[in-house]
């Protein structure tokens, strides 16, 4: 209880600051609606009213929530208004992407460390890519997989996602393989270690730690990804789609519980993926 106060005090917070800005922000409509009538509006008679707009400027939490239960349990999985739907469709796309993104992240970390002609010359072309904003980039991958005659809308997606997770595993691992330090690497000399046995028996273990916190963050990255390569490649399925038609129809509920549903997805995929991590813990016989 102690631990999930601070928690529940900070959500209380935002809530409160969430509601306040919602009728704010609701309220111009209200106001407008009354002066075009010609009659008098109290703030008595706004507050409610904002609380429940077809169309709120900014929807207040309770609608929001609304929304998504409806959207999660109030249809069928297989219907195109599913929230369940659509974010198995931003999954499967994430999980590629992500697969992509660490198999690319560690195969370069293991050459940088291995060669240090690979450390110079091409870390910095993977730090310079990230400064490349992927909102741009992601036309701009669509186009050539059209011109190269990838018909399908998976790949450009995995391809965004692999490009913003990969870094984090690559950074991550770099520091991992670099952990060991020069005392270790001795004595592994003195009993006669190949590069090859130092690898396996000191380096890649000792990443480990290092491995799987990159993978919290680069599983973010990758969901963030797959919705963000949705968007211009004029997909009708997923939660990135789902928030574009929700933007497109002038639809905010329908934008918002998309947008709160990634970050449902977002945190399940963070979970799993500490799952995992004590799965392998336990095996390596390492302690909590």
């Amino acid at each position: 209880m102690k631990r999930a106060l601070p928690v529940l005090s900070v959500l209380i917070v935002l809530m409160a600051i969430w509601y306040a800005a919602s009728v704010w922000m609701n309220s111009t409509w209200e106001f407008d609606q009354a002066q075009r009538a010609k009659t008098e509006i109290t703030w008595a008679e706004v507050i409610p009213k904002t609380m429940s707009q077809d169309r709120p400027l900014l929807p207040p939490p309770h609608q929001v929530g609304a929304e998504l239960w409806k959207g999660i349990a109030g249809q069928k999985v297989t219907s195109k208004r599913s929230l369940v739907y659509h974010g198995l469709i931003t999954f499967r796309g994430t999980m590629l992407g992500f697969a992509l993104g660490i198999v690319l992240g560690t195969a370069l970390a293991i050459s940088i460390v291995r060669f240090r002609v690979m450390d110079l010359s091409v870390m910095p072309w993977a730090i310079i890519s990230q400064t490349i904003p992927i909102v741009a980039l992601a036309p701009m991958i669509l186009t050539l997989s059209n011109q190269l005659g990838i018909e399908s809308r998976e790949v450009p997606k995995a391809i965004i996602s692999a490009y913003l997770s990969f870094f984090p595993v690559l950074v991550s691992m770099i520091k991992g393989l670099r952990s060991p330090d020069q005392m270790q690497l001795d004595l592994l000399k003195t009993y006669g270690a190949s590069d090859s046995q130092t690898f396996w028996k000191l380096r890649l273990p000792a990443s480990m730690p290092y491995f799987f916190a990159s993978l919290k963050v680069a599983v973010a990255a990758a969901l963030i990804g797959t919705i963000v390569g949705e968007l211009p490649t004029g997909a009708i399925e997923g939660l990135g789609a789902r928030m574009l038609i929700g933007s497109q129809f002038g639809e905010p509920l329908i934008m918002w519980a998309a947008l709160f549903a990634a970050a449902l997805l977002a945190g399940i995929l963070i979970l799993g993926v500490g799952l995992i991590e004590r799965i392998a813990n336990a095996r390596m016989g390492v302690r909590a």
